[in-house]
């Protein structure tokens, strides 16, 4: 008896040193009498039968992993090409401003009608954005990049050629649902190849680029024609296309995929090829097990106490970024500029020089200063820019006194809030919304937020010229409010991630919902 013991000891090591020689870098124990663990630290299998590790081990080996810290090459060169669809976003949101008065006399559009024209971009974004988390699941983050310029140029090209209001609105619906594809997947895949390190400021050139996108046709949009102006649009499509097939795939997505070999060449790609990746394949792999123990999360499962605290930061930060008025603003900044009495071409010129260098300064300090400081300080200047708007039209419109500081004022109320929106609001929320959600969760939960963001901009964008006419002073007194909330609102409840890796963050939001 004795000597059958010893013997069924000795394969039971022997499976355990085969077992170690094929996972390297995992601390597997059997769930047997021989493990040292706690019954705690010993996790349930995952369905692939690897032994799973608990939150806290994640944070721990995440904390350790010193693997992911380097930034090649091919790093920046995917992420340059993830966020020049970014930038073909910036276009489509800057063209109605610098197009208003050509197409408007064209094509003889009312106040109603263009008002519709320029909303029904954020209504396809809308679109967009309720099917792309899963189509990005399904297809994949790259693939879904090319997905969604299928419609941007057909949007483009059906604006270029539109002779009456339906083809113009049908050009600005497409191009609003490639957008709104793009929304979600492009933060998405920056923030799953980037280093811990430098994902903030990576993520953040998505907003850098559109800015750029915006600057560009806040410049030429006042002397080139609209008709123009959209096979501008075009063109950087096409190259966002071309590029897209000399980069490689999320290895996270690949990961959930179960296509390890694959995950492992395309991190090995990203890291370098003398990097040993296996520490952090190795904890993508354990994190996405971890997930994946309760199954892939559908939109009715998604309202449970353990998601609660990420999905009210994710849903809150989007619904303040939209009614802080940032999309009205930017959309119709020529018209603001007008009804304040200050030349609409000079103002978007200026604003356009502007916006850029500040949007590059976010992207440098966001990643020093952190994500709650810079939010709070963008949000304090917007509400700041939106309640000196609302004194300047308040001044022009009840009492008629100060007309010659009404332009002044109204020129820096204006380019205050774009600014500061760029520096941080704009670009921030997009940022934590791909850091905060677990892999089993993130394609219900992502495509959530971003159907809150498009569906507030779109109530936002519509509405934001008939306010405009009825009440300004009051439409950014209550902008201002906004700002007020978000930075409370932010300062109570949303965690700093800056300087973690996604799966500490995640493990974090799940330790502190338990």
């Amino acid at each position: 008896m004795d000597r059958q013991k010893s013997m069924e000891r000795g394969l039971l090591r022997k499976s355990l040193s085969i077992r170690e020689r094929k996972f390297p870098n995992e601390d597997l124990f059997l769930e047997t009498g021989l493990s040292r663990k706690s019954p705690r630290d010993i996790i349930k299998k995952s369905p692939r039968n690897i032994i799973t590790k608990s939150p806290r081990d994640i944070i721990k080996k995440a904390q350790n992993d010193d693997g992911d810290c380097r930034v090649t090459a091919t790093v920046f060169l995917s992420t340059f090409v993830a966020v020049s669809g970014s930038f073909c976003t910036g276009c489509g949101a800057g063209f109605s401003s610098g197009a208003q008065s050509g197409i408007t006399k064209d094509l003889s559009l009312s106040v109603a009608e263009y008002s519709m024209f320029g909303s029904i971009l954020t209504l396809g974004g809308l679109i967009g954005a309720i099917f792309s988390g899963k189509v990005a699941d399904i297809l994949g983050r790259k693939r879904t990049m090319l997905f969604c310029e299928a419609f941007c140029l057909t949007g483009w090209l059906a604006v270029a050629l539109a002779q009456d209001a339906l083809w113009l609105d049908c050009g600005r619906l497409l191009l609003g649902i490639g957008i709104g594809l793009f929304s979600y997947v492009i933060p998405i895949y920056i923030a799953e190849i980037a280093p811990k390190h430098v994902r903030g400021s990576f993520v953040f050139a998505n907003q850098l680029m559109q800015n750029c996108g915006i600057a560009l046709f806040f410049i030429i949009g006042n002397f080139v024609p609209w008709r123009l102006l959209a096979i501008v649009g075009f063109v950087p499509c096409v190259l966002h296309v071309l590029c897209l097939f000399f980069i490689p795939e999320s290895p996270r997505w690949l990961a959930k995929k179960g296509r390890d070999k694959e995950c492992r060449s395309a991190l090995q790609r990203l890291r370098g090829p003398d990097v040993d990746i296996s520490r952090e394949a190795n904890t993508i792999r354990d994190t996405i097990e971890l997930s994946e123990l309760d199954g892939e999360t559908r939109m009715a499962e998604l309202f449970q106490r353990r998601y609660a605290y990420p999905l009210l930061i994710g849903v809150g930060l989007m619904f303040l970024q939209q009614l802080s008025g940032s999309s009205g603003v930017t959309y119709y900044a020529s018209s603001l500029f007008q009804k304040g009495g200050f030349p609409s071409a000079i103002g978007t010129s200026v604003i356009a020089t502007i916006m850029v260098p500040k949007a590059m300064l976010g992207t440098i300090i966001v990643d020093k200063l952190g994500r709650r400081t810079l939010l709070m300080s963008s949000c304090a200047a917007m509400g700041l820019s939106a309640l000196l708007l609302s004194v300047s039209y308040g001044f022009q419109q009840s009492f008629g006194i100060l007309p010659d500081l009404t332009p002044i004022l109204t020129c820096i109320g204006v380019l205050g809030h774009i600014v500061s929106f760029a520096m941080g609001m704009g670009g921030l929320p997009w940022i934590i919304m791909a850091e905060i959600f677990p892999m089993n969760v993130k394609v219900s939960a992502g495509t959530l937020v971003t159907v809150t963001n498009w569906l507030f901009g779109w109530v936002v964008t519509y509405t934001f010229n008939f306010m405009l006419q009825w009440n300004a002073s009051g439409m950014f007194f209550i902008f201002s409010m906004v700002s007020a909330f978000s930075i409370v609102f932010i300062y109570f409840l949303v965690p700093e991630t800056k300087g973690r890796s996604l799966e500490e963050i995640q493990a974090l939001l799940s330790n502190y919902v338990q």
